[in-house]
């Protein structure tokens, strides 16, 4: 049980680390150097460490037997650096849930030559689930997830800031929601995307 805990940690640490790099890779390509400068372009966990979202939350939610979730330190940009703040940004965030599906992709290239049975083979399936988890879970468009940067392009600009002052609350709200009685719905449906996504790629 210990060493299955480990993994779960590890591989969670690792698909936060290949979002976040994600974000400020992007970030850097599209003229914005702020997150580089940080040090996040990189696939170090201890560049991306949450004391609460890359630490405590998983650590809790792994020893209750419960998927593993979390979130890491935010990648700052600095969108007076993008040619079209509004686009770049929108791409910036974009570029995390984007990165996981891709290295989800991979994955299940490199567990294709292995055994069903094999211990290898589970952990592949693993960092599968995680990336596509995040993936779909970061595509919401509820502040501060990044599929919220979408409302940036439809919305008036003060529409998109109230929502966005608001956002976490919503979330939390939510969350709140999806997680009491049997009223499941978010956690059930992105659960079900993962699922048909991970049979597509698997």
């Amino acid at each position: 049980m210990t060493v299955i805990f480990i993994i779960q940690i590890v591989a969670f640490f690792l698909c936060l680390s290949v979002h976040e790099a994600a974000h400020a890779w992007a970030a850097f390509r599209l003229g914005d150097p702020s997150a580089k400068a940080e040090g996040r372009m990189t696939l170090n966990p201890l560049a991306h460490i949450d004391i609460y979202g890359t630490v405590i939350v998983p650590l809790v939610l792994a020893m209750s037997h419960a998927p593993i979730f979390g979130w890491a330190k935010p990648v700052m940009i600095n969108p007076r650096n993008f040619k079209n703040p509004n686009r770049d940004s929108f791409l910036t965030a974009l570029a995390g849930p984007i990165s996981n599906f891709v290295f989800a992709i991979l994955l299940s290239i490199i567990a294709r030559f292995f055994s069903y049975n094999s211990t290898f083979y589970a952990v592949l399936y693993l960092l599968i689930q995680i990336n596509v988890t995040l993936g779909v879970f970061n595509l919401l468009p509820i502040p501060p997830l990044d599929g919220s940067k979408i409302w940036y392009l439809i919305l008036p600009e003060e529409s998109a800031y109230t929502l966005e002052k608001y956002g976490p609350l919503i979330l939390i709200a939510v969350l709140i929601f999806s997680s009491t009685g049997n009223n499941n719905f978010l956690f059930s449906t992105i659960s079900i995307i993962s699922d048909y996504l991970i049979g597509i790629i698997s």
